[in-house]
């Protein structure tokens, strides 16, 4: 009769099921040399490139808030009608970029899709950065960035101003702190096995001491992986909600106005399925020249690559559906003001960033349908950047048109950006990305422990050797 594990190891090498998770052979020991050799080996020239390049763009957007701090908003482009321009903007968007991690750590773990296992730290890890940049932008949008104090609801009689409980803006300082907040513990709880790999890894001792306090004491018994599992699980469940609350919040500082174009109540779905949408898309943005610079071909394949593919496919037509309620919605309410909302959208003066937002959102996913761009690393690649671009503009549209042009023609005015929006754009991408390489250089950016419990050969010398195997039992 054949065991439990044969049965398994059969149904996985059976050539009519799915591919492996993991290919080229590896067991236990080889899994571990392949990540951990990515912090022990010398560190490649392209990661000094992209350090040096993204370090000139943080510097570049430290001076510009310093510059905003000491001149005023006005530097922005922001005017009367278009109090909110490129930060709201920026902050939606790095909000959003966030949740492919939530969804791909917790929501696929409590279902238990064994997929996620080789990406899940790569996503975890976005989530944390994007969420840095995001918070970024509401801190220096209040103005007079010395009393930021004014918005927390402090006991004191001596402010000149208490936060407003029933506006979304201040719904949004909760939601955004408790997702940031629950995405860290989650993230750091399942490195906490992986950091004590490095820890008894590493030669450097000033590393062995960083990670060594950052394993907490890690030492891989039964009793240690049992109270692990229980409390990956219980930050798994926790964070699940957060996926669909915090850019439902999001969408209420539109959805809760009377402006034409933001008063609708699709917004909430409609943002969730255009956050997970461009979260998978800067997923893929990091996953294809992470895995071709560092050698991971064998733990990230072809399957986990194909598989996001599917989830922007699916996300971008949710995305492309919304866009056309939008427009059914404005004519079958009969409001003209609604109706002159997206027509202007369309084909007012920002046509030009609308049908970006639909080429980039829309057209471009559905290339995905054919199995050779669900394939081909550097088409994903390609699709991706796309997707990034259409969802920043996809913020743009909704922010600006609405503003510029809204119920009377004589309080129109239109939007233009200055070099100081430009620049704190692109900052915040240099921001995101020095955070990132730092991590990719210093953390395990691939779940090791994880992993081996999905690879389909387990090669340990009790399977490798009959020998060794009698002697076993």
């Amino acid at each position: 009769m054949a065991t439990v594990n044969e049965v398994i190891d059969t149904t996985i090498d059976d050539p009519g099921n799915r591919t492996p998770l993991v290919i080229g052979g590896h067991d236990y020991g080889s899994i571990t040399r392949l990540v951990c050799g990515i912090n022990e080996s010398k560190t490649p020239i392209a990661w000094y490139v992209a350090m040096l390049a993204s370090l000139s763009l943080l510097g570049m957007l430290g001076g510009l808030v310093g510059y905003l701090i000491f001149t005023g908003v006005g530097v922005w482009g922001n005017n009367n009608p278009v109090y909110w321009g490129f930060p709201i903007v920026n902050f939606v968007f790095w909000v959003g970029i966030g949740h492919a991690g939530t969804l791909i750590s917790a929501i696929l773990f409590i279902f238990r899709q064994n997929w996620r296992t080789s990406i899940n730290r790569f996503a975890e890890a976005m989530t944390i950065f994007a969420v840095v940049c995001a918070g970024l932008f509401p801190g220096i949008h209040i103005g007079r960035v010395w009393v930021f104090y004014w918005l927390f609801p402090l006991p004191s009689l001596q402010l000149s101003m208490w936060p407003q409980f029933r506006s979304p803006l201040l719904w949004d300082v909760f939601a955004v702190s408790t997702y940031a907040t629950v995405s860290l513990i989650f993230w750091y709880t399942g490195m906490i096995p992986d950091l004590a790999t490095l820890r008894d890894r590493t030669d450097n001792k000033i590393l062995r001491i960083v990670y060594s306090i950052l394993s907490l004491g890690w030492t891989g018994s039964a009793r240690a992986w049992s109270r692990y599992e229980k409390a990956y699980t219980l930050f798994a469940a926790l964070a699940a909600p957060l996926v669909l609350s915090v850019h439902t919040i999001v969408s209420f500082d539109f959805a809760v106005s009377q402006l034409p174009g933001w008063h609708t109540t699709i917004f909430p779905p409609y943002f969730v399925a255009g956050a997970v949408f461009s979260g998978f898309g800067m997923v893929l943005t990091l996953m294809v020249p992470a895995r071709q610079l560092f050698g991971l071909k064998d733990v990230v394949t072809i399957r986990h690559l194909e598989n996001v593919c599917k989830i922007l496919l699916a996300t971008g037509t949710m995305v492309g559906y919304a866009y056309a309620i939008e427009f059914f919605i404005a004519w079958y309410g009969g409001n003209m003001y609604e109706g002159f909302a997206f027509i202007n959208r369309a084909f007012g003066p920002y046509w030009w960033a609308y049908w970006i937002m639909v080429s980039c959102n829309v057209i471009s996913p559905q290339l995905f349908w054919f199995k050779v761009c669900r394939t081909t690393p550097w088409l994903m690649f390609t699709i991706s950047i796309f997707v990034n671009i259409g969802m920043w503009f996809e913020r743009f549209v909704i922010t600006v048109t609405s503003l510029a042009r809204d119920f009377l023609p004589s309080s129109w005015g239109m939007f233009e950006p200055t070099w100081v929006d430009y620049g704190m754009l692109v900052g915040s991408f240099g921001l995101f990305f020095t955070l990132f390489l730092l991590f990719v250089r210093f953390g395990p950016i691939v779940a090791m422990a994880e992993v081996k419990s999905v690879m389909p050969h387990p090669h340990s010398p009790v399977h490798d050797n009959p020998q060794a195997a009698a002697d076993h039992a």
